[in-house]
């Protein structure tokens, strides 16, 4: 007899929808979907809301009508996958993505504000963004107060990867006349 192994079940992205609905995750429940697992998010402490709310400040005077900013919000990228990053730059749409949830193809940047999972977000979130083809991820690193850029996927890497203490004016790739003046950013 030929001894047989357990297999996982992997969630889809639909079946972690319906989870909620029917109570089975809690309203408030800091989960998200990555390649078919829920995983719970750390909570948010001080420091890393405050970096939020100056990115959201930033990027929502920014952009104006050329992106819309999601602030911890989901972003389904599989089948398997739904993360809620701290802060997504979405392609304009005028249902602000109230008909079809935003995909893939509609990010522009994905930011992880990093405090105590820096290990977790560079290496396992960064190239899970790269396997998912998403164009730019930047993670701010809190405990080493630097602004981690990666763009250009390809086969699950990113070709160009930059890390900076001092990040002054960063402009985006796929908006190139948007710039964000992040020089006050990691300074407490």
């Amino acid at each position: 007899m030929q001894e047989s192994q357990p297999r996982h079940h992997r969630i889809t992205a639909d079946e972690y929808h319906r989870m909620a609905e029917v109570g089975l995750l809690a309203p408030d429940a800091r989960v998200e979907l990555i390649e078919g697992e829920i995983l719970e998010m750390a909570p948010i402490g001080k420091d890393h809301a405050s970096v939020v709310d100056h990115l959201t400040h930033l990027f929502v005077h920014a952009v104006g009508d050329r992106a819309i900013v999601r602030v911890q919000g989901s972003v389904r990228l599989s089948q398997f996958s739904e993360p809620q990053p701290d802060l997504v730059l979405l392609k304009p749409r005028a249902d602000f993505y109230r008909t079809q949830g935003a995909s893939t193809q509609d990010v522009c940047l994905i930011i992880e504000v990093s405090d105590t999972t820096l290990r977790y977000d560079l290496h396992e979130k960064v190239p899970f963004y790269a396997r998912h083809e998403i164009p730019e991820v930047w993670v701010v690193d809190l405990p080493d107060a630097k602004l981690r850029v990666f763009r250009t996927p390809k086969e699950g890497s990113y070709l160009d990867a930059v890390a900076t203490n001092d990040p002054g004016v960063v402009s985006l790739s796929l908006l190139p006349d948007v710039a964000v003046d992040l020089s006050r950013l990691l300074q407490p």
